[in-house]
C-alpha cells in the first residue's frame, strides 16, 4: 500500500491509498512511524482519499499515529475519508481522540 508525501501549509501530507486491513496494517504502521521519525513533523495530515476499504485494522494504523505525533508533541488531523472508513471510525468513536475532517 502506497504512501505518497507532500508538504502544505507547513504541514506534512501522507496520502494513504488501497486497503488498509490486517494483511497490510503491519506495513503501514512500520511506514508511517519511519516516516514520522525521519521527518519530525510538527502536524500530520493523512489523507484517505485514496483508501477502497478499512476494517478495525485501520483504527490501529491511525491511533499508532497518533501515538508517535503525540510523543513529538505534535498533531494529527485525517482527511478526506470515504464513506465506508468514515462508517467503521465512527463507530469506533475514533473521533474523540483524533481530528476526522
Amino acid at each position: 500500500m502506497p504512501i505518497t508525501v507532500t508538504h502544505r501549509d507547513g504541514a506534512l501530507i501522507a496520502a494513504l491509498s488501497g486497503e488498509i486491513d490486517h494483511h497490510g496494517a503491519r506495513a503501514m504502521m512500520d511506514e508511517l512511524g519511519e516516516l514520522i521519525a525521519a521527518r519530525l513533523p510538527q502536524r500530520l495530515v493523512l489523507d484517505l482519499s485514496g483508501v477502497t476499504f478499512m476494517d478495525s485494522s485501520g483504527i490501529a494504523v491511525l491511533l499508532r499515529a497518533l501515538r508517535e505525533m503525540k510523543r513529538l508533541g505534535g498533531s494529527l488531523r485525517v482527511t478526506n475519508i470515504p464513506t465506508q472508513a468514515r462508517r467503521v471510525l465512527d463507530a469506533a468513536g475514533v473521533g474523540r481522540l483524533i481530528t476526522l475532517d
